[in-house]
């Protein structure tokens, strides 16, 4: 599950460093490049929005085997493409195909699972989903050093068919004919509006919106930071990659401290810790112009980054813990609604770089505080911060 769900981060991140050499192959230039990047999220974008009802309809296996399929396709067209159009085409296909695996990963966990033993799986696939971009660039820059370009996108062909088979062989079907629902636009329509309507559902995955942005923010600010800001030019990969460990370490924690504290209160700490954690190193920032030494920062982003692993896989769960019957959709406007949000909170975030640290320490306090009240909000004071109702 973990692999599938990260078939789109490392088909995005792993070919950044042969963009240029595609655009001069192929005849693009200037930024007419980044549409290789832009045309996948076109596709996976709309590719979502079939993944989740097509899986509540035909089954969760039968959905992934044709979005992979698709993906294949479009990862044949990128490696055979003469053309930027070919090429862009192929990215389409790809981007489309890749919405599957990781829409309908998130249903097959919540047919398996509920509560706490959700929440520690869904920790193990976000950390690594999380992980490989950070990690995919050094692995497409270590292909190109001995490989032209066109071997990223083989690498991607067959890595998504060793985890489909993979998958064929070891994965049952979790979604009974019996309770699948019909396709149509209706039934479609009527499920989704009862999501909304949802207020356990929509309160954690606005806040999961809200808390993936501010992580995203500092994903689009690492580059200016560490290169820009602190000189650290080559070493910036190694760093980056460095604490992004702290992803997986927090996922394998959350395993066991859910169990003990519950997805809400330990939410609830998580938020706490990371609000509180950025208003401290805020005001510290000020003392020194906003450009705090290296190590004060390496803390800071170490700890912040464990908070983010903590928060992940638990509000992931909470959203769709009340889906049993519609987790397909729910994984739907789950994925789409959250990666919404998270891209307007990030890019404010990223843009809002003035080559000091205080613009993303502000938007993580502002993003977890604002998150606390929404849960106080949604779930009311004493379910939050009294005894956990996930035992």
């Amino acid at each position: 599950m973990a692999l599938l769900a990260a078939l789109d981060a490392l088909s995005i991140d792993s070919m950044l460093p042969a963009l240029g050499l595609i655009g001069q192959e192929l005849g693009a230039a200037g930024n007419a490049t980044q549409l290789v990047v832009s045309l996948f999220f076109v596709g996976m974008a709309v590719g979502q929005l079939f993944a989740g009802p097509l899986s509540d309809s035909f089954g969760r296996k039968p959905t992934i085997y044709f979005f992979i399929a698709v993906f294949l396709v479009g990862s044949g067209l990128s490696i055979f493409a003469t053309d930027f159009f070919e090429m862009l085409l192929g990215r389409l296909l790809q981007g489309f195909g890749a919405a599957g695996p990781y829409v309908v990963t998130i249903a097959i966990v919540r047919d398996r699972f509920s509560g706490e033993a959700m929440a520690r799986v869904m920790s193990f696939i976000l950390g690594v989903f999380i992980f490989v971009p950070i990690v995919a660039p050094l692995f497409g820059q270590a292909i190109l050093m001995v490989f032209d370009w066109r071997a990223i996108f083989s690498m991607l062909l067959f890595f998504a068919i060793a985890v489909l088979l993979w998958f064929a062989l070891r994965q049952p079907e979790t979604l009974p004919v019996q309770n699948r629902r019909p396709f149509s636009a209706g039934e479609i329509g009527r499920g989704l509006i009862g999501i909304c309507c949802n207020r356990q559902v929509m309160t954690y995955t606005v806040i999961y919106g809200q808390t993936f942005g501010a992580f995203l923010g500092y994903l689009s600010s690492a580059q200016r930071i560490f290169q820009d800001l602190y000189d650290l030019g080559a070493a910036f990969p190694v760093v980056l990659a460095l604490l992004s460990l702290g992803i997986g370490i927090a996922a394998m924690v959350n395993g066991t401290l859910v169990l003990r504290f519950g997805m809400r209160r330990l939410c609830a700490l998580a938020l706490i810790g990371l609000g509180g954690v950025s208003l401290a190193f805020l005001l510290w920032s000020l003392s020194f112009g906003g450009v705090p030494s290296l190590w004060s920062l390496m803390i800071y982003f170490a700890a912040a980054v464990l908070c983010f692993g903590l928060l992940f896989g638990n509000l992931s769960s909470l959203a769709l813990e009340p889906l049993a019957d519609q987790a397909g959709t729910g994984a739907t406007l789950f994925g789409a609604l959250s990666m919404m949000i998270a891209l307007v909170i990030g890019t404010l975030i990223g843009q809002s770089f003035n080559m000091t640290i205080l613009p993303l320490a502000t938007g993580f306090a502002l993003s977890s505080f604002l998150s606390l009240v929404l849960m106080r909000h949604g779930e009311r004071a004493q379910l939050v911060f009294g005894p956990s109702r996930d035992r």
